[in-house]
């Protein structure tokens, strides 16, 4: 099917409707800012700047299970360099600083604005990914006529 009518859900997938969530979990988008844990709410997600915990200390929801992959890290270099770049450009048209003043600004705030932007990008997938029971493919047997 295509168009609307392959828009449909499935009638055997859940699928939350917009933000009805169970009670105790945060939205996708205060889980991927604060680095909350998808089912209790707990500042569980990560053990590191980008690096996931193994399970939530809480709950003890296994992280392992989700698989965010290296796609953020790919979309965000684009797009952090290209704004970036495009302030650094404006900022030596207007102002015109010494290159030593470029390197005191820019080199870490591209590193802070990586680093932040991959927790963001990783716990809102993480997030999203439980939120809707996201799971590998399965073949399912059909019976045969």
């Amino acid at each position: 099917m295509s168009g609307a009518a392959g828009a449909r859900r499935s009638p055997r997938i859940n699928l939350p409707d917009g933000d009805s969530i169970s009670k105790g979990q945060p939205p996708v988008w205060r889980a991927a800012l604060f680095g909350l844990c998808p089912e209790c709410g707990a500042k569980t997600l990560f053990d590191g700047p980008i690096q996931f915990r193994a399970t939530c200390d809480a709950c003890g929801l296994d992280y392992g299970g989700y698989n965010v992959g290296d796609g953020p890290a790919a979309f965000l270099t684009l797009i952090i360099g290209a704004l970036l770049v495009a302030a650094a450009l404006t900022l030596d048209a207007a102002v015109q600083p010494p290159l030593w003043g470029h390197v005191l600004l820019w080199v870490p705030l591209t590193a802070a604005a990586v680093v932040y932007g991959l927790r963001v990008a990783k716990g809102a997938l993480l997030a999203s990914e439980h939120q809707r029971q996201a799971a590998e493919g399965r073949k399912v047997d059909e019976p045969h006529d």
